[in-house]
Order: C-alpha cells, then sequence, then structure tokens
C-alpha cells in the first residue's frame, strides 16, 4: 500500500471511501442502508467516531471522519467488519431480495479468494485514507462527497439524495447526525 493511502496522524481528519467486492450496488433496499446507518450511529456513541460528512451510495462508501481515541484504522476495520457480517445476514433473510443466492455466491467466492477472510468477502479491503490538512481539502472533498449522487446521475441536487451529509449541512438530521466544527458547519449554505 502507498505511503500515501496510510492513517500516519492517528487524531487527524480524514476523507476514506471503500467499496463493495467488484463494486456491486448492494444498497438499493432501505434495510441496506439502515445496516449502514445504524453502525455509524453506533460507532459514534460507542467508538469515538467523529463524522463531519458521508454519503451511501449503492456500492460504495464516503466518510470524513475523525477517531476520538486516535485509532482511525481500527475504527474503520471494525465498522467494516461489523457491516460485513450484518449486511450478509440481512441478504440471507430477505424474502425480496430477488438477487440473494447471486450476491452470496459473489461475497463467498470473493472470501475464497482472499486468505485473510474466513467465509465472505463484502468490502474492498482498502480505504484509501487521505489526511485532510487545509480547510480548501477540506472544502473539496465535502464537496465531492455531497456532490457524488449528483455527479452519478441519481438526483440533480445533493440534498434529494437521502443517504448524504448534504441533507445535515441544511439541517435535516433524519438518516444520520454528524458533527459539525467551525467552518465545515457553514459549508454548502
Amino acid at each position: 500500500m502507498s505511503r500515501n493511502y496510510k492513517f500516519h496522524d492517528k487524531s487527524g481528519l480524514y476523507f476514506v471511501s471503500f467499496a463493495t467486492i467488484n463494486w456491486i450496488d448492494v444498497f438499493t433496499r432501505q434495510v441496506y442502508f439502515n445496516v449502514l446507518a445504524e453502525s455509524v450511529a453506533y460507532c459514534k456513541k460507542e467508538k469515538g467516531m467523529e463524522l463531519y460528512c458521508y454519503c451511501f451510495m449503492p456500492s460504495h462508501v464516503h466518510f470524513i471522519f475523525r477517531s476520538a481515541k486516535d485509532q482511525p484504522s481500527e475504527l474503520l476495520r471494525d465498522f467494516k467488519r461489523h457491516t460485513s457480517k450484518k449486511l450478509i445476514e440481512v441478504i440471507e433473510n430477505n424474502p425480496q431480495e430477488s438477487r440473494k443466492e447471486w450476491l452470496l455466491w459473489m461475497f463467498k467466492r470473493a472470501g475464497e479468494k482472499n486468505a485473510t477472510t474466513s467465509k465472505h468477502q463484502f468490502w474492498q479491503q482498502h480505504n484509501k485514507p487521505i489526511a485532510l490538512w487545509s480547510e480548501k481539502v477540506i472544502k473539496q472533498k465535502i464537496d465531492y462527497i455531497n456532490n457524488n449522487p449528483v455527479a452519478t446521475g441519481f438526483v440533480t441536487d445533493p440534498i434529494d439524495w437521502k443517504y448524504s451529509s448534504a441533507r445535515n449541512y441544511q439541517d435535516d438530521n433524519t438518516v444520520l447526525e454528524i458533527d459539525k466544527p467551525g467552518f465545515i458547519a457553514t459549508q454548502n449554505k
């Protein structure tokens, strides 16, 4: 892994992106988005996650976050481990999931090819953390994250994507609460 993609400053602010294996569009149902939102809420309450920006897309997730416990790598590892297990369980038990057999087969196949995975692999292993060192860079990443659903053609206005902090910056906290320090809080107003 490149030196550029590591958590060097354990108390630093980071932009991360991570995707499902093969960029599979898993997040197509409310129940799957709920797993992500509930897991973030748990990490904020119990694991010291400070979340400043997020977007849940059909095949990937973006965060701007900090670990209050100075353990960003461990926090992300635990988040991905938990959501992987929980999402596979929810898919297995979802009678409405028309792609159930195929999805489970894909996760199992990926797990068999990965020596560090016991049974299934849901997420790609890398997170590509990028340290955010200036207000300008932070604002660029916020704009990138909040505009991701627009760039992919899902919506025409960032606030219309339900699973994005663009809504939080308009005081809509219905999906998740985010942290808003200083200049980040005034972004997109």
